[in-house]
């Protein structure tokens, strides 16, 4: 596991992810008015940290500043904020060669693909052995079980049963797949409630159980429930190298967004992203 990555509030307000796990800073959200030396201060703290990128989700409408300061849009995402208001994911390089994509190639061979089998059929899930279900803190040792055996890295501790707990009683509805009263598989629904968004994210399924579609029926069950809940607009930031995801998100009618260049710390070490998008 990699050292995580620690979340600051900064004196206007914004809220911000850093650390060297994924070596960047992530200005998560602005907190108001943005202040137009924001864009600076962000960039000192980076070159004072050796931090290689800057990663910003914001409003489309509060782009301006950022973009008069170097910045440049490398995903958006229509109706992100209440399903009114369009989102932009910026970035922002302090080195070049954090710009390069060696499997730049592999990338685009996965987007081919996701789009070549967008009309697939995903095999129904059998009842007689398996059952969606959300899940509650008698879940968190098992459920950071999975996630320690999946992902070498990851940008947040979800191997740790407290933080999982955290999470669990604030914004995040997690979700499983069991049989025989074990969970296999995994994913969360991370709530917005002020911008009425959700990203559907932590999608994990032992390796051993992999092949049936579990990815898809735990998508489809968080969106019945996000919908239930008001969310508008769900979203997701899939490792660009794994052609499954791209495929889950393309097949349920997600929209491609965009490419985040060599963003996250993720199954041990830093990949692409891509971003994809639906209106529920």
């Amino acid at each position: 596991m990699t050292d995580f990555d620690r979340m600051e509030r900064l004196p206007c307000g914004a809220l911000i992810q850093h650390g060297p796990g994924n070596n960047r800073i992530y200005l998560m959200k602005t907190g108001g008015n943005i202040p137009p030396e924001l864009p600076a201060e962000l960039t000192a703290l980076a070159k004072t940290a050796g931090y290689t990128k800057i990663f910003v989700k914001l409003p489309s409408d509060r782009r301006e500043v950022f973009i008069q300061n170097g910045f440049r849009i490398e995903a958006s995402v229509p109706g992100l904020y209440n399903g009114v208001t369009d989102g932009v994911f910026l970035a922002y390089y302090l080195s070049e060669s954090r710009t390069y994509e060696p499997e730049a190639a592999i990338y685009g061979k996965n987007m081919i693909l996701a789009f070549n089998k967008k009309t697939g059929k995903t095999p129904a899930l059998d009842a007689n052995r398996f059952r969606l279900r959300s899940c509650g803190e008698n879940d968190l040792g098992r459920m950071a079980e999975i996630y320690r055996t999946v992902f070498p890295s990851y940008p947040f501790p979800v191997h740790d049963p407290d933080y999982l707990r955290t999470t669990m009683n604030g914004h995040v509805d997690y979700f499983g797949v069991e049989t025989r009263g074990k969970i296999v598989a995994l994913a969360s629904a991370e709530k917005d409630d002020s911008a009425a968004n959700a990203e559907m994210t932590d999608f994990a399924t032992l390796p051993e159980w992999r092949g049936h579609g579990f990815g898809s029926h735990l998508l489809s069950r968080m969106e019945r429930a996000m919908n239930c809940q008001g969310i508008k607009t769900a979203y997701t930031i899939a490792r660009a190298a794994s052609p499954g995801m791209n495929i889950t998100f393309c097949r349920q009618g997600y929209a491609f967004g965009g490419r985040l260049k060599n963003n996250t710390n993720i199954a041990g070490k830093i990949e692409s992203m891509n971003v994809w998008y639906k209106a529920l």
